[in-house]
Order: structure tokens, then sequence, then C-alpha cells
């Protein structure tokens, strides 16, 4: 990978998206419809902030099938540099049940940066890419547990270089009361390493996350502890507490 593609890309170090479930706002007998919104002090990512360290705005919409199969879009400002200021994540995959207590989910999703730079501009670059997922979530007492991967392949705007994200997240509710808690932990081997992305020779590292959230007559306010291997940069890469505001439909 060139420095230049580096350079460009270190801006927008890793992208994200919302894929949780939730409540369905319109429903026929096979199809039903939800939403999302979120405001949080910090887009953080994979440990990595694409907001630059500051507020951002979020918000998505799933349309599902009785068979399983779904597809849906979700949006981010951010402070992408030449990637503009929104991230358009695009997705459809199928999720359903392999038994009482395990469930499954496989998809592609892809990521779109529409006002960054034009790629067929002289001076542009490609910046949207695909990446397929896959995750099992099982119970395990009282707690839920999901391992997942998420693969990008090699494309164009990767600098024809791929990136493979491993992660597991645990998540439990006290039970007769609106608190939950949440950890993450992952592990990105490839080209959208925070370190290999600021020019260094390490291309993996591990991602971590504690948090805990409080529902509130459909409002979810959340706090999270985040943290990234790699350089130390301000507002991008640093340890950081994220606070969140979140409603479903």
């Amino acid at each position: 990978m060139t420095t230049t593609f580096r350079s460009m890309f270190a801006a927008a170090v890793l992208a994200g998206t919302a894929l949780s479930a939730t409540p369905a706002f319109a429903q026929d007998e096979a199809i039903s419809v939800s939403a999302n919104v979120a405001m949080v002090t910090d887009y953080r990512f994979r440990g990595v902030s694409l907001s630059g360290g500051d507020f951002a705005i979020q918000g998505g919409v799933d349309v599902a099938h009785a068979s399983g199969f779904y597809v849906g879009t979700w949006a981010s400002s951010i402070e992408g540099g030449d990637y503009g200021g929104t991230e358009l994540d695009i997705y459809g995959g199928w999720s359903g049940a392999l038994s009482d207590s395990l469930s499954v989910d496989v998809g592609l999703l892809y990521y779109v940066y529409p006002s960054g730079i034009d790629a067929d501009d002289p001076f542009g670059f490609d910046t949207d890419y695909f990446e397929p997922y896959a995750s099992v979530t099982g119970a395990v007492g009282p707690a839920e547990v999901t391992v997942g991967v998420a693969y990008a392949f090699d494309q164009d705007s990767l600098g024809d270089d791929d990136n493979l994200y491993l992660y597991g997240d645990l998540g439990f509710a006290i039970p007769e009361t609106p608190v939950s808690f949440s950890a993450h932990l992952g592990y990105t081997d490839g080209v959208l390493a925070p370190e290999y992305l600021l020019g260094g020779t390490d291309d993996s590292a591990f991602d971590w996350s504690l948090g805990a959230s409080v529902g509130f007559k459909g409002l979810d306010l959340g706090v999270s502890y985040i943290g990234v291997e790699g350089p130390t940069v301000d507002g991008y890469t640093d340890d950081t507490i994220v606070a969140s505001l979140s409603a479903s439909f």
C-alpha cells in the first residue's frame, strides 16, 4: 500500500454500522419495518473515532421478512477529510434461529461515503467498499454471547489489500430492571489496523469496550469505555468514554 493511500484513508480509519435489532413500527403478515436514531459524544467503531472525537448524529431503517431475510441502511455524521462528512451503510442478509438458544446472522455490508471525493475526479480515489459478515449468538446462563467475523476482501478502495475482523460480545441485563451491561473484544488483521493506516508496519490490533445502559420510555441512555491498540492520537485512537442517547421505533 502506498503512503498516499494510507494518509487518505487514515482520515476515516474504520467504518461501522448499527445492525442491532429494533422493534417494528409498521408491519404486515410477513414484513416488518423498524428504525433507530442516536446521538453520541463520539462515533467510535472498532476503537477508532470517525468523528474526530466530536459529537455525531446517527440513524437507520431496517426491513425484515418473516423468512429471516432483511435489508437496511444506516448513516452517521463523520469527520472524514476526503471521505466527506457522511458515512452511509447499506446491508442485507439473513438471520434465524438454529435452536432455542442459538441464532445466526450472515450478510453483506456496503460502506458508502456520498460526500467524499469522487473517484472519477483526477485527484480522487475509490472510497466505497464491501464487507461480508457472519455471527452466531447464544445464551450462556443469564448472558447473551456473540462471536462474529467480518472480512473486507481485496478492493481498489483498500489499496488492493484485505482486512479480517474477529470479535466477541457479551451482554446481560439485571432482571426486573431497565439496566444492562455489555463488553466487547475485537481483533483486526489487515489493511484497516490503526498503526498500519498511520504509516506503521503493524497490521494487527485489538480493540475493546465496557458499557452500561438504562432504558426509559422508549429511550436508551448508555455510557462506554473504549480503547484500541496502536499509536495514541488524541481524538482518534486514545482511550475514551462515550455517552449515547438512542431511540428505536
